[in-house]
């Protein structure tokens, strides 16, 4: 801020010593007063730049020439990609006869001198006012390049200290660890106790992400926290990228239940593509338990509460670590797995209704079992095959089959119509049970730090749950 008032001070102090008349900020359409105030941009402040050839890219052709010409001779990479950006639609042809050309000369040369001061003045001022709001918006270290891969670059997971034991939920329902165990695989889950929160989870995972990856936590762009269950009703991501200190980087949220992980995974990557995001964050965390009945043996016996995360870097197209997804959604299977939102309204009196109404709430989860059962292993296996087409590859070309971690028999069925042998199945499930979107993060960062997974092996993915909703995607690790 100090540099951009200086500079504010300077120039002024120069505009009042020539006299020059608020007239002249009008102008800017000139070439001359275009020019300097590019060069005063590239010396230093990108939003100079950027404001003035948003306000004059009207002008036509010739501005555009000017703008390129300057860039290039700057060798200013991030000022040629936006103007290509820009100019796309209107003059594309020529800007590749410029770049080919190769122009070394620039014109800012004949500028005057008080052409130039005028740019650094709007400049300086632009970048005062940025710092006024509170916001920061310098130079970025690297241009926002589009059209790159991504690739998952780290991994980190945490869980609740407290564990309840297939025997523990045999003191509270009529149940057993045989009888929970031969149907579903899990043996133990973990559950948020006392101060621990779901954000806490999820700040440690992603902290363990980064430091496996050796990335800073102001390096990163975004923060995707995907999760069913936040503490608070509005979402977690931009407290998580708060507690991080991911002071650059924009947050958000998605829903998508045990879908979570692998829809927050190709977003990632379709904003490091589209986008020119460098570094993401991927988290998936929920705390079922919240809304499990625990008087529902149905229910209760198969949900824990943990995060994983991951994070996602860009890189070359030729190192693209996504190699194919596939996703869907059904609302019709909505009613065999949903927490549905419950209003207590007021009494009616004499047929009108009373306001306000009381608090609403969530009901506990209510699942169909055969249902999502019979649901998961006719669509997973065609949705996973069809990231295999898209990829092209085949299925014994995988390395190793991570499935959202919902039930052993699931995950065995699956394995079973890919023809994938048992050696090549990630499950930790009998630990942790159904962790909803942190199982597959969560899994993968164990199978990673326990070296079984290693840099350019070959995963298929897929999470399905509640929506209906299903996704898969195949994946490249480092």
């Amino acid at each position: 801020m100090a540099n951009a008032l200086g500079l504010v001070s300077s120039s002024a102090r120069s505009f009042r010593e020539r006299k020059l008349e608020p007239w002249a900020f009008r102008r800017f359409g000139s070439r001359r007063a275009l020019l300097g105030c590019f060069r005063a941009a590239m010396d230093g402040n990108v939003l100079g730049a950027v404001a003035l050839s948003s306000s004059q890219r009207q002008r036509g052709k010739m501005i555009y020439h000017l703008s390129v010409k300057s860039c290039l001779a700057m060798g200013t990479e991030w000022a040629i990609l936006y103007f290509l950006n820009e100019w796309k639609d209107k003059d594309h042809q020529a800007f590749i006869e410029l770049k080919e050309k190769q122009i070394k000369e620039m014109e800012t040369r004949q500028l005057d001198h008080e052409y130039y001061e005028m740019g650094c003045l709007v400049c300086g001022c632009f970048a005062w006012l940025s710092n006024c709001r509170g916001t920061s918006y310098t130079r970025k270290k690297n241009c926002r390049v589009v059209g790159l891969g991504s690739k998952l670059v780290g991994s980190g997971s945490a869980v609740p200290k407290l564990t309840i034991s297939n025997d523990d939920l045999a003191q509270i329902v009529e149940t057993s660890d045989e009888w929970i165990s031969v149907r579903t695989g899990i043996r133990n889950r973990r559950v948020l106790t006392g101060n621990e929160t779901l954000g806490g989870l999820a700040a440690e995972a992603a902290k363990g992400a980064l430091l496996m990856a050796e990335v800073e936590a102001d390096a990163v762009d975004l923060v995707i926290l995907c999760t069913s269950t936040p503490d608070d009703l509005f979402g977690g991501g931009s407290q998580i990228q708060r507690d991080l200190g991911c002071k650059n980087a924009w947050a958000f949220d998605i829903t998508a239940a045990c879908s979570g992980f692998i829809i927050g995974l190709i977003t990632a990557t379709r904003f490091i593509k589209g986008g020119g995001f460098q570094n993401i964050l991927v988290i998936g965390a929920d705390a079922l338990s919240r809304n499990v009945d625990w008087t529902d043996r149905g229910t209760c016996i198969l949900f824990g509460d943990a995060a994983g995360a991951v994070l996602v870097q860009a890189c070359n197209s030729e190192e693209d670590g996504l190699l194919g997804f596939d996703v869907h959604s059904d609302g019709n299977g909505h009613r065999q797995l949903h927490a549905l939102a419950t209003y207590d309204h007021a009494a009616e009196s004499n047929g009108t209704r009373l306001f306000p109404p009381k608090r609403s709430s969530y009901s506990c989860i209510q699942m169909n079992g055969q249902e999502v059962f019979r649901f998961a292993v006719r669509c997973v296996p065609q949705s996973i095959e069809a990231a295999l087409e898209e990829a092209g590859i085949p299925s014994s070309s995988i390395d190793w089959l991570l499935l959202h971690q919902a039930n052993q028999r699931i995950i065995d069925a699956v394995a079973g119509r890919l023809e994938i042998p048992h050696e090549k199945v990630i499950s930790n499930l009998a630990n942790y049970g159904n962790t909803s979107a942190a199982s597959i993060p969560l899994a993968l960062d164990e199978v990673v730090r326990a070296g079984k997974v290693q840099a350019g092996n070959t995963i298929a993915t897929a999470g399905f749950g509640a929506g209906l909703t299903w996704g898969s995607a195949i994946i490249r690790w480092r």
